[in-house]
Formats: C-alpha cells, sequence, structure tokens
C-alpha cells in the first residue's frame, strides 16, 4: 500500500510539473490547473505520510527519527537560503534518502520543506512544488546502486550535485507559463509543438537560474564529499540500533507437559 502510494504521488507529481507540455491549450489549462493542481499535492503529501505509517514503512522509531531529521532541515535551511542558490537541506536530504529507503526519502523531502516554510513564514502557492521537488531528490537518492567506501561518498556527491539542478529545473516548471512576457522568445505559449515548447523552457532555465542551480550543486558536492562520510555512519548506527525492519514480538514461553501419572502397584490376592 505504502509502495503504490509513493509512486501514484509521483506521477501526479510529475504532472503537475510537466503540466505545460500535457495539458491542451484553453481557459483550463491556463486558469484552473494551477490551483487544483495544487490541492492535489497537498492531499497526496498526506496520503503518503499516512499510507507509510499504516502500512508499516514507518514504525515509531521511524517517525521519530523522521521529525528529528525534519526540524534538522528546517533549522539548516535559513542558513543558506537566498545566498547565490545556495542550498543546505540537500545534504542530509541525500544521505537520509541512501540509509533508510526512497519511501522514507521522499517523505522526509515533504516534511522537510513544509517544516521549513512553516518556521519562515514561506508557505504560499510555490509551496507544494518545493515539497515534492525535495521529495524526488530523497526518493531517487534512496534508488542509487550499492557501493561501498569511497566509491560510495562520490556517487552520492555526485548525485547531490545532479540534484541540485535537478531541483531547480523541476522548480522553474512551476511558474515559468506565467512570468515571462507573451512576446519573449522564452515565454509558454499554449498550442505550440512539443519540440518548440522544450527548447523555450531550457532556454528559460540556462538564462534565469543556471548560476543559482551551480551554487546549489557545488554546496551539495562539497558537503557530502566533506562530510558524508561521517554522517553515513552516524544514520546506519541509528538504523541498526532502531531496528526499522521487524517488531520484536514477545510471547510467553511454553509450559512443560505434564508428567505421566505412576501406574497403580499390581494387587496381591492372599493365600
Amino acid at each position: 500500500m505504502a509502495q503504490v502510494t509513493v509512486v501514484l504521488a509521483a506521477l501526479i507529481g510529475l504532472v503537475a510539473f510537466f503540466w505545460p507540455f500535457v495539458v491542451a491549450p484553453g481557459r483550463f489549462g491556463s486558469s484552473y490547473a494551477p490551483p487544483l493542481i495544487f490541492g492535489v499535492l497537498l492531499v497526496l503529501v498526506l496520503a503518503v505520510v499516512f499510507a507509510q505509517i499504516a502500512d508499516g514503512g514507518i514504525d515509531a522509531k521511524a517517525l521519530a527519527m523522521l521529525g528529528v531529521l525534519s526540524a534538522v532541515n528546517a533549522a539548516l535551511r535559513p542558513l543558506g537560503a537566498g545566498t547565490a542558490g545556495v542550498e543546505t537541506v540537500f545534504f542530509v536530504l541525500v544521505l537520509a534518502g541512501r540509509v533508510f529507503g526512497p519511501g522514507f526519502g521522499f517523505t522526509l523531502g515533504c516534511t522537510s520543506l513544509f517544516a521549513s516554510a512553516l518556521l519562515t513564514g514561506g508557505v504560499g502557492p510555490w509551496m507544494p512544488y518545493q515539497m515534492f521537488g525535495c521529495a524526488f531528490v530523497g526518493l531517487l537518492a534512496g534508488l542509487l546502486p550499492r557501493a561501498r567506501g569511497k566509491a560510495e561518498i562520490l556517487l552520492l556527491a555526485v548525485y547531490g550535485s545532479a540534484s541540485g539542478y535537478l531541483f531547480g529545473f523541476l522548480l522553474n516548471l512551476s511558474f515559468w507559463p506565467f512570468s515571462a512576457d507573451p512576446g519573449s522568445s522564452l515565454a509558454y505559449l499554449p498550442g505550440l509543438p512539443f519540440t518548440e515548447q522544450w527548447h523555450r523552457y531550457l532556454a528559460f532555465d540556462v538564462a534565469t537560474s543556471l548560476g543559482w542551480d551551480t551554487g546549489r550543486a557545488v554546496t551539495n558536492f562539497l558537503c557530502i564529499l566533506l562530510a558524508g562520510p561521517a554522517a553515513l555512519t552516524t544514520f546506519r548506527r541509528a538504523a541498526r540500533r532502531a531496528n526499522f525492519t521487524a517488531a520484536v514480538d514477545f510471547k510467553p514461553p511454553e509450559q512443560p507437559p505434564a508428567p505421566p501419572s505412576p501406574e497403580p502397584a499390581p494387587r496381591r490376592e492372599a493365600c
């Protein structure tokens, strides 16, 4: 159940980001799609978290870990957000998704940005898109191939760098149809062929946020490369001690079988 809910939420999240390429031009695409997607995404965030808890994917100990890491990310985000694209959220998100799995990483991405928005007053129409952008980062971190030692750190650092560009690429999709001048060669124009629409968006992404995304990518790479080994060791030790897999079931000891009753002695008849 939890896996199905995560997959469904991821698919609808992709549609929410890429709706300019899949929604037919007209009034629905320009007026009703964004607020409708906003409400659907919020409902899906809650559905993913509740499904993970109900299905046993997040037990009491994992839920406590989720709360701690969400609070840590919410506290770290104001330290770097808005300064040359530097983001301190993805460091913990990538490593936690790697250790605790894709479902945990997806949920942590949602809850981290939600807690951060409440802490900094950043609640708005952009919030669900930020939540799902980070959710995809945590989800993909849990799906990376196996590796150990220095190879694993390098893999995570390269992925962390790529995720910086991925997050910016997805977030730009959320406001691109409404931000550019319709007469510009970078603007979204309903009804254009997919290839021309895609070319316009790539040009918009490069022109508006490539520098910010590069700052985020470099920050992720350096943080994971320098502090990743210690953080991975800490997360894996916490996972082993918390025992995120199966709960222990205590059963009363079995009672030993009763000893057989002694046979009666044979009667002796008098002579």
